[in-house]
């Protein structure tokens, strides 16, 4: 489990923090690589730009969706379009109640769609759940980099 490397898509350093405390909490010691807009996200992801020659296949992207220079669904959109990486596993991660990007994630193709509970302690656990789920007991798809 430790060699799979998340993608953590968030602009928010706040959010970043948050998130990464509670990985270390619940003892997922796996990489973490943090991209900080859906343009780094999509250069990380598809070995362009700062990243050419550095192309990262991650276990899973928990990916924000309101982003600059490009937006989370419009990443998502960019990724299920290629067949490089339409079967990377992404959960949106959001702090976004708006209907209208639930019903576009999954409409665009997301795994899963978490919206980030207010407290630490529920945060805690629903990035132990995440990580249980995608990192231990989810088959990812064979060929993606990630066995």
């Amino acid at each position: 489990m430790k060699d799979r490397i998340i993608l953590l898509v968030e602009d928010n350093p706040d959010d970043v923090d948050l998130t990464l405390r509670a990985l270390r909490k619940n003892n997922i010691t796996n990489e973490i690589k943090v991209v900080h807009d859906g343009v780094e996200a999509l250069d990380c992801l598809f070995g362009t730009g700062t990243y050419k020659d550095k192309r990262i296949v991650p276990a899973v992207v928990l990916l924000d969706l309101k982003l600059p220079k490009v937006d989370g669904l419009e990443v998502l959109q960019k990724l299920r379009a290629e067949e490089e990486t339409k079967l990377i596993p992404v959960v949106i991660l959001t702090s976004s109640k708006e209907e209208q990007d639930l019903i576009n994630g999954y409409k665009y193709g997301c795994n899963s769609y978490i919206r980030k509970p207010v407290e630490f302690d529920e945060f805690t656990r629903a990035v132990k759940d995440l990580g249980l789920y995608w990192l231990l007991l989810n088959e990812p798809p064979p060929d993606m980099g990630v066995n």
